[in-house]
């Protein structure tokens, strides 16, 4: 389970997080829902370690790691895929999933295979570069490499944008079974809402750097749509 404690977050005079807490428990899906600029992407960088805190607690199984180096952050189980997915387009699909293999343990650093089960289009691709496949692709592949340390949490940072509808299906498929049936940890900031209630257990909604809502994905009523979601 990760815990977020009493988050807050600053850029220079501007406050961005408030006294934000979060739970999300062992094996969920927990769908990190607002408006833009609420502070979806700030929380999950700062779970990540990439941006500083000013102070709080980020809890993985009762560890505090808030003052952890970003590089850390892997070693006791966190995996991430940001927005935008960030591969390495001048790298192979291969070299893309290999980067990830210093943090396995030393008699191990192979891929798993059931990456490539997972996802068999980047065993086909594995030799050409990350930059050639298509939007859809490097999105399998972002995800695919956040999964090569066999992380106990994954963050995702809005895998579906820009995606076409098919690899759309196939990323929530993914999603469903990493929860379900590895019983990895979930937290998805996603903004397409029937998306988010495919693929979630629980719901977090943020306005203005602040948790205003929470509970059960059956519990995201209409009355909080509007309120907090719609434009």
């Amino acid at each position: 389970m990760l815990s977020v404690n009493g988050l807050n977050q600053r850029y220079g005079e501007s406050q961005t997080l408030w006294d934000l807490s979060i739970d999300a428990p062992k094996g969920q899906c927990t769908v990190v829902m607002g408006r833009n600029g609420v502070g979806k992407t700030t929380l999950l960088q700062s779970i990540m370690g990439l941006l500083n805190i000013d102070d709080g607690q980020i809890l993985m199984d009762g560890q505090d790691i808030a003052k952890a180096p970003a590089e850390k952050r892997p070693r006791v189980g966190i995996g991430y895929v940001p927005q935008g997915r960030q591969i390495f387009p001048r790298l192979t699909v291969q070299e893309n999933l290999e980067i990830g293999l210093p943090i396995r343990p030393k008699n191990d650093r192979k891929i798993p295979e059931h990456i490539f089960e997972m996802f068999p289009v980047l065993h086909e691709m594995r030799h050409r570069n990350g930059g050639d496949l298509s939007g859809g692709q490097q999105q399998q592949l972002a995800i695919a490499r956040a999964l090569v340390i066999d992380p106990s949490v994954l963050l995702l940072d809005e895998p579906t944008e820009g995606i076409q509808p098919n690899i759309v299906q196939e990323i929530g498929d993914i999603i469903c079974q990493l929860n379900r049936e590895l019983g990895l940890t979930v937290i998805l900031v996603e903004q397409k809402l029937p998306f988010a209630r495919k693929v979630g257990d629980r719901f977090v909604l943020l306005d203005r750097g602040r948790n205003v809502a929470s509970g059960e994905m059956d519990d995201l009523s209409d009355d909080l749509i509007r309120q907090y979601l719609t434009v």
